[in-house]
C-alpha cells in the first residue's frame, strides 16, 4: 500500500482521528494505528496530530504505507438490492428508513457475508451508517444515516431515551389485557441474554391487544415498548415472563413453537412497527411506521 491522502467529508467530520483510521483501515491492529499516529507518520493538513484530534470537514489526512489484510470482495445479489430498495418507506437528504425483511442481517459477520448496510452501500456509493440494529429474524423499521451529523444526532436521541420504539409480537398463552412491565436486569453471556442480578438495567412494557384460544392452543398479540435497548431484550423478557415469542429459536417454548409452526408460521413473530423520533433534517417529530408483512398478517387472520 502506498501513501494515500483522504479528504474528510461531512459524514466523517467530528470523528476522532484514531476512530477514523480504525474504520477505514480494516484489518490493521489498533496497536499499529496508534503507533503510526504517535510517530507522526499520519499527518493532518501536513501537521502531526494526536489520536483524539477531532477531524474537520476538508481536512486532508496523510496515511502512510500500511499492510492491510484484504477481505475478499463481497458480491451483493441483485435480488437483495431490489428487495431492500423496495423496502424503503422514507428518504431525505440525511436519512433513509426501510422496513427490514425478516431473515436479512443488518450487517455482515457471524457467518453472514453481507447484510442490509453492505447491500445499500453498493447502491448508494456513499458512507451510509446504521443508526441502530434489529435482530436478523426481526422485521420492521430500521434507520440508516446518510450524514454523520444525522447519525450523531440520532445516537444522542437514543442515549437520552428520546426515541420511542414500538414492536408487535405474538406470544405464548393468554395474557390479561392490562399493561405488563418487566423490569429485570439482563446479562449477555456467550450465547444468550438472561435475567441476572449482575446484568444491565432493562425495562420492557407489554400491552396485550388480542387473545387467541382454541382447544389446547392459546396466544396473545401484544404491543411492546422498551425503555432500554439491550441485545435480545424483548425476547429475553418475554421468556422470563413465561410468554415466549412465537418461533423464537433461542428463547422460545418448544411446544408452543410446534403448534404455531403446524398452523403455518415460519418465522419469528416480532416486528418493529413504529419508531418515533425528531428528524435532524427538519427538526420535526416523525413517526416511521411499517405494516406487518403479508405472511404475518395472513397467519393472524387464520387464528
Amino acid at each position: 500500500m502506498a501513501v494515500t491522502f483522504q479528504t474528510i467529508d461531512e459524514f466523517s467530520q467530528g470523528q476522532r482521528l484514531d476512530n477514523y483510521l480504525v474504520k477505514i483501515l480494516k484489518g490493521v491492529p489498533k496497536s499499529h494505528i496508534y503507533r503510526v499516529i504517535r510517530k507522526g507518520e499520519v499527518r493532518v493538513n501536513k501537521g502531526r496530530k494526536k489520536a483524539d484530534y477531532k477531524l474537520m470537514q476538508d481536512d486532508i489526512v496523510r496515511i502512510p504505507p500500511i499492510t492491510v489484510n484484504e477481505k475478499k470482495s463481497v458480491h451483493v445479489s441483485d435480488s437483495l438490492k431490489k428487495m431492500l430498495m423496495e423496502a424503503i418507506i422514507y428518504e431525505d437528504k440525511g436519512l433513509l428508513i426501510i422496513n427490514k425483511p425478516s431473515g436479512v442481517a443488518v450487517h455482515s459477520g457471524s457467518g453472514v457475508d453481507t447484510g442490509v448496510i453492505e447491500a445499500l452501500r453498493s447502491v448508494y456509493k456513499e458512507p451510509i451508517e446504521l443508526v441502530h440494529r434489529l435482530d436478523r429474524a426481526t422485521s420492521g423499521v430500521l434507520l440508516i444515516a446518510k450524514k454523520r451529523s444525522v447519525l450523531k444526532n440520532l445516537h444522542e436521541q437514543l442515549n437520552k431515551h428520546e426515541m420511542e420504539k414500538r414492536y408487535t409480537a405474538l406470544v405464548k398463552g393468554v395474557w390479561s389485557k392490562k399493561r405488563h412491565t418487566i423490569d429485570a436486569p439482563l446479562y449477555q453471556n456467550s450465547r444468550y441474554t438472561v435475567v441476572d442480578s449482575k446484568g444491565k438495567h432493562s425495562v420492557s412494557h407489554f400491552q396485550p391487544l388480542k387473545n387467541f384460544s382454541k382447544g389446547d392452543f392459546s396466544a396473545s398479540l401484544v404491543e411492546v415498548t422498551i425503555e432500554t435497548g439491550r441485545t435480545h431484550q424483548i425476547r429475553a423478557h418475554a421468556k422470563y415472563a413465561e410468554h415466549a415469542i412465537a418461533c423464537d429459536d433461542k428463547y422460545g417454548d418448544k411446544e408452543f413453537d410446534r403448534q404455531v409452526k403446524f398452523k403455518g408460521l415460519k418465522r419469528l413473530f416480532l416486528h418493529a412497527h413504529q419508531l418515533t423520533f425528531t428528524n435532524p433534517m427538519t427538526g420535526e417529530i416523525q413517526k416511521a411506521s411499517a405494516p406487518l408483512s403479508v405472511e404475518l398478517q395472513d397467519f393472524l387472520d387464520k387464528l
